[in-house]
């Protein structure tokens, strides 16, 4: 089986989803420049808890994560299949350190960029979630521990941004302050070159880096995605943009 690429991916705003734009152009794009995967393996931004835990249910639920939103956009279904068995394989590979959940449905970090990727929702899904325990180091080391499955024909996909601090979030900008722009370009060198290390360590950046990452739960997404790729790797960057001054749109497939 052709080994999978894997993808960090910047969701952005739930706007996105309607208004059909170029970075959802981008994600239709992106997935049919792909083999075709088993299963999706999602670790979105928007399940950030202590403990680490993966979908376990056969028919997840469309889950609307967000308040205040045109009508329309908690209107949409997402009813891709689940992978119960991606989900116990899972649990075994972590030890016992990996919690099944049998309840919990997919959130907006990952339907609202699968809704373009997989418009029919025909392939399967899990989510994992970020946990919110780990330090930056243990995610990127969880990340290495999901290698096994690129083999098996799943697709890793992160989703969460580069930077993300709402509290300074500028509606009406369509680019990014200095220190998003100047953070944004941090990660990406280091995601270009392999230097997967500096990603890890990001805090390194300078005094951008906390007006980037304010929480990790958008951050972490991505150091699960490389601590899944090989830093020899080729790696490709699309969606490359700060937008509302402290979101970061930039996206990575590696493999």
């Amino acid at each position: 089986m052709t080994k999978m690429p894997v993808l960090f991916v910047g969701h952005g705003s739930p706007m996105n989803v309607i208004e059909n734009n170029r970075f959802t152009e981008s994600w239709k794009a992106v997935a049919a420049d792909l083999p075709r995967p088993k299963a999706v393996l999602c670790v979105s931004a928007h399940w950030f808890d202590r403990g680490l835990a993966v979908t376990g249910t056969e028919n997840p639920e469309t889950i609307h994560d967000f308040w205040g939103f045109p009508p329309e956009l908690y209107e949409i279904n997402y009813p891709a299949p689940g992978d119960p068995e991606l989900a116990r394989s899972l649990a075994g590979a972590f030890g016992g350190h990996l919690r099944v959940d049998r309840h919990r449905g997919l959130d907006h970090g990952a339907w609202s960029v699968l809704s373009f990727m997989y418009p029919e929702a025909d392939v399967p899904v899990c989510q994992l979630s970020v946990d919110a325990s780990f330090t930056p180091r243990q995610s990127y080391l969880a990340g290495q521990s999901l290698t096994p499955l690129r083999e098996e024909g799943v697709l890793i996909l992160g989703s969460g941004d580069v930077v993300h601090n709402l509290a300074l979030a500028d509606w009406d900008m369509s680019y990014g302050y200095d220190w998003a722009d100047e953070f944004d370009n941090y990660i990406k060198e280091a995601v270009l070159k392999g230097r997967f290390e500096a990603a890890v360590d990001y805090a390194k950046a300078g005094p951008a880096a906390a007006r980037a990452v304010p929480m990790r739960d958008h951050f972490d997404p991505l150091l699960y995605v490389l601590g899944a790729a090989d830093g020899g790797e080729p790696v490709s960057v699309f969606n490359e943009a700060r937008i509302m001054g402290s979101l970061s749109m930039t996206s990575f497939q590696i493999g």
